[in-house]
């Protein structure tokens, strides 16, 4: 029996390690993914991965510690712990000093690998006798056998208690139950449990080297380790695998949702660019079109221009050349015979309206045309644009200033007015950018001049803040592009700073002082019994209320000076009283 035991690992061993190829396995859990081959002799990873143990000791170490070896054989050295990265998690496992041999062994995947070969190689030989073709495999002992040595392994004593399975029935239920066999006494099933060990053993071991331990058979505390193990997986980590597939299921629906937004995003901001390029095209021919008729437009213009340049010079010229030749080759008889009609002529020629000078003559060489890339140009097709044509020029005589602060000013407070530049059609020019020079000057003193500033408000129109610091008359310089506009210089008469009342105003100073008879007040009125004050009806009171410090009777007014104060009153005995 031992010897039969003994050759349950030839087939492992002879399929263990089989190349795949296209097609040639179908179980995944047979496989190694690392050598991609059929698992020899699978370890288990302290992360539940499982890779043949040559292909573990392959693996580069990730980190190496050594730490104290407790009892050792012959001398105390430390036991050196090697780290590797688990080729299909890439967690940090460690492998037993021991090497991948002290790793536990992954018995369902050496199930799978016999249950692959035993359905990828088709027809097996007898493990026993090796001549006939296996038919049945005992689960017990686990051999292939043919029919013969069936009927001969049910005969015998020893084994005619196996549970023998036709390897058909093992191929359709697609699933293999072996024992576990131990590795210290091939052909001894793993059937103990040693508990101080917590390791499975068999009948030997038990007798040997677990000797003096508690060893129980495997079905007796099979329910408490699996149970452990059930409760962790359906109580703890069922759940939260559960909650991690719904997490993840999240995730990606929160993925596709974020590639389907995007996608979309893209295809609308594609749609924009086709539609806004498309948009940017018509403008663009828009405005080669009305650049176009522009240039047709100021052509015949010229055209006319000039017809009506060569038809004058063709006039002068003529009445010039007969008045020349008249006088230099005609007789005097001739010359007075035809003055009448020459004379005539010549004076509707010097009387004509139009003026052939060169420096009356608007000539138009398309200077005045530009493109302004950045002006606002309206919305075409529903999309805003920029850029406009400009053909306007400003034309000096036809600009204008609007405000009081060019004719009228006071000391000491800031002034404005606002120059509006117009194109020769009277229109102001709807963009900025011109040279505007304001320079205001004192017609008497000369060296009193007066800071300025210039805004260009970009619409053609330009506002001018000054502030004087001395009254008087000024002149005030007004040029674009180095050139005077219409009027200018213009006259500027600054005022003196306004004065404020520093008295009352009241009906009297009796009134208002509660009868004092010493208050005295701004009026030319007297009270009799040598009052200094005034009242109602007296001399000199002027009948309306009146200021007490100057006498002026507008309410809204400045306030009189001394000197104005003494020409009223020759007196000049008054003086301001507050009431």
């Amino acid at each position: 029996m031992k010897s039969e035991l003994k050759q349950n690992t030839e087939p492992l061993k002879l399929h263990s390690g089989h190349e795949l190829k296209n097609g040639d396995l179908v179980n995944p859990r047979a496989v190694c993914n690392v050598c991609k081959r059929l698992y020899r002799d699978p370890k288990i990873l302290p992360c539940l991965h499982t890779f043949c143990s040559d292909c573990i000791g392959q693996l580069e170490p990730f980190s190496v510690s050594s730490r104290s070896g407790g009892e050792a054989a012959e001398e105390d050295r430390p036991a050196v712990t090697v780290t590797v990265l688990c080729p299909d998690c890439d967690s940090e496992v460690d492998i037993p000093p021991s090497g991948p041999a002290g790793l536990s062994t992954d018995h369902l995947a050496l199930d799978e690998v016999f249950l692959e070969t035993l359905v990828t190689d088709g027809p097996l030989g007898c493990d026993l006798c090796g001549e006939g073709g296996a038919e049945s495999r005992c689960e017990v002992c686990c051999v292939n056998l043919c029919e013969f040595c069936c009927q001969a392994h049910r005969r015998q004593k020893r084994t005619a208690s196996h549970s023998v399975q036709c390897l058909e029935e093992l191929k359709s239920r697609g699933r293999l139950s072996r024992p576990v066999l131990c590795s210290l006494h091939p052909g001894q099933e793993l059937r103990l449990f040693c508990q101080p060990c917590d390791l499975p053993v068999c009948l030997e071991c038990a007798a040997t080297l677990h000797r003096d331990h508690r060893c129980c058979p495997t079905h007796d505390v099979i329910d408490r380790h699996g149970d452990r193990i059930r409760e962790l997986v359906s109580a703890r980590l069922r759940p939260r695998m559960d909650r991690l597939k719904e997490s993840l299921q999240k995730v990606e629906a929160s993925q596709d949702a974020l590639q389907a937004r995007v996608d979309a995003t893209a295809s609308e901001v594609r749609a924009f660019a086709r539609a806004y390029a498309s948009a940017v095209e018509s403008h663009c021919l828009s405005l080669l079109h009305g650049l176009e008729e522009l240039r047709v437009q100021r052509r015949n213009q010229l055209y006319l221009q000039r017809a009506q340049l060569q038809q004058a010079l063709l006039d002068v010229s003529g009445g010039v050349e007969f008045a020349e030749r008249l006088l230099s080759c005609g007789s005097d008889a001739e010359i007075l015979s035809a003055k009448g009609v020459t004379l005539r002529r010549l004076t509707s020629l010097v009387e004509s309206s139009y003026d052939p000078h060169p420096a009356t003559v608007a000539l138009d060489d398309g200077s005045g045309i530009s493109f302004l890339p950045r002006e606002p140009a309206g919305v075409v097709d529903g999309y805003p644009v920029v850029g406009v044509i400009n053909s306007r020029t400003v034309d000096l005589s036809k600009c204008t200033i609007e405000g009081e602060g060019l004719q009228t000013g006071r000391e000491g407070q800031q002034g404005h007015f606002t120059l509006l530049c117009r194109d020769a059609a009277g229109e102001q020019v709807a963009r900025g950018g011109e040279h505007v020079l304001v320079s205001i000057v004192h017609k008497e003193k000369k060296k009193c001049t007066v800071e300025t500033t210039v805004v260009d408000n970009n619409d053609g129109s330009y506002r001018v803040s000054y502030t004087p610091e001395e009254p008087g008359t000024y002149s005030v310089w007004v040029c674009v592009k180095a050139q005077h506009v219409k009027g200018s210089p213009f006259l500027l008469n600054v005022k003196r700073k306004f004065r404020r009342h520093s008295g009352t105003f009241h009906c009297c100073s009796f009134c208002s002082s509660g009868g004092a008879k010493e208050a005295r007040c701004g009026c030319a009125g007297t009270m009799p019994g040598g009052f200094k004050g005034c009242g109602h009806g007296h001399k000199g009171h002027p009948g309306k209320p009146h200021w007490s410090c100057c006498g002026s009777t507008v309410e809204q007014s400045e306030c009189l000076p001394q000197s104005v104060l003494a020409a009223v009153s020759p007196r000049g005995h008054l003086r301001t009283v507050e009431l």
